[in-house]
């Protein structure tokens, strides 16, 4: 049996969390290099007696997603499952990325609360010692929307298959 209207439900709830996401991230201006916001997609695929969906996204997503702990302090991420200071990280990853994004956002000739100008690697060693002290805060720039929509899934999810069955049935009795 063809099931073209749960293949519809499946690929409208996978744009909806997708559309979402990308607002998310927009909104909470975490698209400084556009770099996720490209990489999220989904993929449907449907078998003669299975169904796949997958979601995809640059691997840092659920950084973002949930937040990071703090070596210091979690209130910015209180129920994150991560944190800076425990060992799963790249060296090097955390300053590389900020010196990165301070290129990017035109961070330079920034004084500090003496009036003095810092430079760049000193701007980046601080943003990273806060961040890594501090943590990052959560988004939920893709749990939100994915959470919501999927609430609504396995009604749909019947409704659609109902449909796909009553239209076999009417084409198999003709």
């Amino acid at each position: 049996m063809e099931q073209k209207e749960v293949k519809k439900t499946f690929e409208e709830f996978g744009n909806y969390v997708i559309e979402k996401a990308k607002s998310n991230l927009k909104k909470d201006g975490k698209n400084a290099s556009g770099k996720l916001i490209d990489s999220l997609d989904f993929e449907f695929k449907q078998n003669q007696n299975s169904i796949e969906f997958d979601f995809y996204a640059e691997d840092y997503w659920k950084y973002v997603d949930k937040g990071v702990k703090g070596k210091t302090s979690s209130a910015k991420a209180p129920n994150s499952p991560f944190q800076f200071g425990t060992g799963t990280g790249k060296k090097g990853g955390l300053r590389s990325a900020i010196d990165k994004w301070v290129i990017r956002k035109g961070l330079t000739n920034t004084r500090n609360e003496k009036g003095q100008f810092i430079n760049r690697k000193q701007m980046v060693s601080m943003i990273s010692r806060a961040i890594y002290n501090r943590g990052l805060s959560e988004t939920q720039f893709f749990s939100k929307p994915f959470d919501e929509a999927f609430k609504k899934l396995p009604d749909e999810i019947l409704e659609s298959y109902g449909q796909d069955l009553n239209k076999f049935l009417i084409k198999e009795l003709e």
